[in-house]
C-alpha cells in the first residue's frame, strides 16, 4: 500500500463556499511556498468565477489557525544567496494582497494561534472569527525581522498606540481581545464554529450584511474590558522614537512599564526602529503601497546578520540569546533604517 501524503493545504467546495483548509497541523500550518501556490490561482479562480459565493479560511488540528511563514526554510536560502529568500516574501505579499482586494465574502476561522504570517491569510480579509483558542501576535522584532504581510498598514489603524505597541513588543493577545482590539471582527465560541460553518456554506449569494447578521447571531455580547488598557499603551508609546518610549516606560515605573522595557530590551535594535518607520509611514497608505515598503524591508533584512542571528537564538539553537548588530538603539542611525526603505529597481514588488 502506498502512503499517500496529505496535502499541504485543502481546496474544497462545500455548498455555495470555497473552503481552503491550511493543513499542516504538526507544524502549527506554517505557511510555505507550496501552500502559497496552492491558495493563490484557487482565490484568483474562485473570485472570477460565478461560484463560490463566498471563501472560507481555516486551519486543520485544532491548535493553530496558521503560527506563521516557514522562516527556517528562507533563512537557509537567504544564507545560501537561494532565490527562496526573495521568492517566498514576494509571493506571500502578493497572496496578502488578493485577500485584501478580493470581491467575495472573505472568512478567517482564526481559532487557534494565528501569528505572522497567518495574520497576512486572514487579517486583510472582511470577517476575522476568533474564539477563546485565538492567541495573536506579531513577534517579528524577536528575530530580527519586522511585521510584515500588512503589518504596517492594519497595525497603525488600530485604536490608539495598541498597533505600535503590538508591533515592537509582540505582545500576545488572547480570546476576546483580539476582537475588542480590532484584529478579529467577531467572537463566537469554539465549540459554535462547526455550526456556523454549516450555516454560512449554505447561503445564497449573501451580502456582507447578510454574513454580518450571521455571525452576528453566533456572538455572545459580553461588555467587559481588554486586559492591555488602551490608554497606557497612547500613553507609553506616543514618542517620536523609540529611545523616547524606553524612557517613557523606564520613567513610569509601573509594573506593566517595566516589563514592557524588558521585553523591547530584548528585541534587535535595528528591527525596533525600522518598526516604528514602517507603521509611521504605513498610516497613511495604501495596503499595495505598504507591501512594496515591507517587501524592500524583507530584502534588507535577508541583506543584514539580526535576521540570522534571532532566527538561531529563537528556533535553532534556542539559547535565547541573540547577539544583536548593532547592539544598542542609539548605534542605528537614521541612515541605516533610511537605507532599509530605498528602492530595489527592477526588483521591487509588483501588484
Amino acid at each position: 500500500m502506498s502512503s499517500q501524503a496529505e496535502p499541504e493545504v485543502l481546496l474544497e467546495k462545500v455548498g455555495n463556499a470555497g473552503v481552503i483548509t491550511l493543513n499542516r497541523p504538526k507544524v502549527l500550518n506554517a505557511l510555505n511556498m507550496t501552500m502559497i501556490g496552492l491558495i493563490y490561482p484557487q482565490l484568483k479562480k474562485w473570485e472570477s468565477g460565478d461560484d463560490p459565493d463566498i471563501v472560507i479560511i481555516k486551519g486543520a488540528g485544532g491548535k493553530a489557525f496558521c503560527a506563521g511563514g516557514d522562516i527556517r526554510a528562507v533563512t537557509e536560502a537567504g544564507k545560501a544567496g537561494g532565490s527562496l529568500a526573495e521568492d517566498f516574501f514576494r509571493q506571500e505579499y502578493i497572496l496578502n494582497n488578493t485577500i485584501g482586494t478580493f470581491k467575495k465574502p472573505y472568512i478567517a476561522l482564526i481559532d487557534g494561534i494565528t501569528m505572522g504570517g497567518g495574520v497576512g491569510l486572514s487579517v486583510h480579509g472582511r470577517f476575522r472569527v476568533a474564539t477563546e483558542k485565538t492567541l495573536f501576535a506579531m513577534p517579528e522584532t524577536a528575530i530580527g525581522l519586522f511585521p510584515d504581510v500588512g503589518g504596517g498598514y492594519f497595525l497603525p489603524r488600530l485604536q490608539g498606540k495598541l498597533g505600535l505597541f503590538l508591533a515592537l513588543t509582540g505582545f500576545r493577545l488572547k480570546g476576546r481581545d483580539v476582537q475588542r482590539a480590532g484584529v478579529a471582527t467577531h467572537f463566537v465560541e469554539s465549540m459554535k464554529i462547526p455550526e456556523l460553518e454549516e450555516e454560512l456554506v449554505h447561503m445564497k449569494s449573501p451580502s456582507n450584511e447578510d454574513i454580518s447578521k450571521v455571525l452576528d447571531s453566533y456572538q455572545n455580547q459580553v461588555r467587559t474590558t481588554m486586559k492591555v488598557t488602551l490608554t497606557m499603551t497612547t500613553l507609553l508609546f506616543s514618542s517620536s522614537s523609540v529611545e523616547g518610549i524606553m524612557q517613557d516606560l523606564k520613567a513610569d515605573g509601573s509594573e506593566f512599564a517595566k516589563k514592557q522595557a524588558q521585553t523591547l530590551s530584548k528585541m534587535s535594535p535595528t528591527s525596533l526602529k525600522m518598526t516604528y518607520k514602517l507603521l509611521q509611514a504605513g498610516a497613511t497608505l495604501s495596503l499595495q503601497d505598504v507591501l512594496v515598503m515591507e517587501y524592500r524591508l524583507s530584502q534588507a533584512c535577508m541583506r543584514g546578520c539580526d535576521f540570522y542571528e534571532g532566527v538561531r537564538a529563537l528556533l535553532v539553537d534556542k539559547d535565547q540569546n541573540p547577539k544583536w548588530n548593532p547592539s544598542t538603539l542609539e548605534e542605528v542611525s537614521e541612515q541605516t533604517v533610511e537605507q532599509c526603505f530605498s528602492s530595489l529597481g527592477d526588483k521591487e514588488l509588483t501588484l
